[in-house]
């Protein structure tokens, strides 16, 4: 099960988070979600739990609790959207002088 976890404070790392959660099951992947261009946190992360119970527990047991000085939300991640495909072979109008 994977789920979001936001409001993270700058400062918090994946093993961090890896260690909070795997008191509720086994975790498969933390991941700290950081910016391309600043190399920085974005304050959000995705954790995928072993199973669906674990991270159900997890969610219960970590919403809205204190984690490296900031209240963190979890919640199960959503599927992210499928974007428009994109028409490959666009050909601009011919110019007519």
């Amino acid at each position: 099960m994977n789920i979001f976890v936001a409001k993270l404070n700058y400062r918090t790392s994946s093993e961090a988070l890896e260690d909070l959660f795997s008191q509720y099951g086994e975790v498969v992947s933390a991941k700290v979600i950081m910016d391309k261009d600043t190399g920085r946190s974005k304050g959000f992360a995705f954790v995928e739990m072993g199973s669906e119970d674990a991270g159900l527990a997890a969610i219960a047991g970590l919403n809205e609790t204190n984690f490296d000085g900031q209240t963190i939300v979890c919640k199960k991640a959503e599927p992210r959207p499928q974007a428009p495909r994109r028409d490959n072979n666009f050909r601009p109008r011919e110019r007519r002088y």
